[in-house]
């Protein structure tokens, strides 16, 4: 099992999610971050603080099978691009284990409800 973690725009959060459904990926977390990057963003100016230097993306994290880890990077690289400095990153970790609470089904199958 992989751990897939990708930062993207929040922008093409949307198609990035359709695209995920699509392949099949219907399960993932995502969170609001925040980091500091090549990309410059203009100054917002809040009550009289001027902020240039935070920029606001998300972080997706999907655990998936090794068999589905190429697809979905695949998806996510298409579905996350723009071609502008900034689309974000995506980082890959394995998983030596998984655990479903509610049925303590382990590994691959507790990645999935059985269809």
């Amino acid at each position: 099992m992989k751990r897939i973690e990708a930062i993207i725009r929040r922008s093409k959060f949307q198609e990035v999610k359709d695209a995920l459904h699509e392949i099949d990926i219907d399960f993932f977390t995502y969170s609001e971050t925040y980091g500091v990057g090549n990309e410059r963003k203009e100054k917002i100016v809040f009550r009289g603080s001027a902020d240039t230097e935070n920029i606001s993306r998300l972080t997706l994290s999907i655990v998936v099978r090794d068999q589905n880890l190429r697809k979905t990077v695949d998806c996510l690289l298409k579905s996350a691009y723009t071609g502008e400095v900034g689309d974000g990153k995506i980082f890959v970790y394995t998983i030596e284990e998984s655990w479903r609470i509610r049925t303590q089904e382990s590994g691959d199958e507790s990645l999935y409800i059985k269809g």
